[in-house]
């Protein structure tokens, strides 16, 4: 009996032996997982941390990059509106001047005109001052060398320019 206890009781301490071992490698292994899934745990939501600071990061970097934009604009919109307004102001100047252009063209051709008739009558009338009376000297004039000064004789014109005013210019 004592060999059969022995052994049963050899087996029985050997399996108990291993049942305590196996509950122990499997309380072991529980706790090695539990630790792993804290350790997963705590990885993952430093990682949520980590992204939701790359996300707030790049969110605050498209905010300033909008504000610099509108600020470039801005800059932009109220350089191209002063711009426009130089513009529009040149172009009233040149259309002015481009009327003032239209107007004296139009007095020079009148004027050349009347320079040109009357330098062809003076030729082929040909003035002598013998038939000239005292009265004719008084209204009309003469130069020096006696010669009939008219306003509009081409001598006469050389030696004074014809000047323009400002006011000639008002409507």
């Amino acid at each position: 009996m004592a060999s059969s206890s022995g052994i049963s009781s050899g087996s029985g301490t050997t399996s108990g032996t291993s049942l305590i071992q196996n509950s122990g490698t499997e309380e072991n292994l529980q706790v090695v997982m539990n630790e792993r899934k804290k350790k997963r745990m705590v990885s993952n939501r430093e990682s949520a941390r980590r992204s939701r600071m790359r996300k707030q990061k790049h969110l605050d970097d498209l905010m300033a990059q909008v504000t610099h934009l509108r600020s470039e604009n801005h800059q932009l919109l109220t350089s191209l509106n002063m711009t426009t307004q130089h513009y529009l102001t040149i172009e009233s100047d040149n259309s002015i001047l481009r009327a003032q252009m239209g107007e004296l063209s139009s007095r020079l051709e009148s004027l050349n005109e009347i320079s040109f008739f009357l330098n062809a009558n003076n030729s082929t009338v040909g003035f002598e001052t013998t038939a000239t009376t005292t009265t004719d000297h008084q209204n009309i004039g003469f130069d020096h060398n006696n010669s009939l000064m008219i306003p509009w004789n081409s001598v006469y014109m050389n030696q004074q320019p014809i000047m323009a005013s400002a006011d000639m210019f008002l409507y």
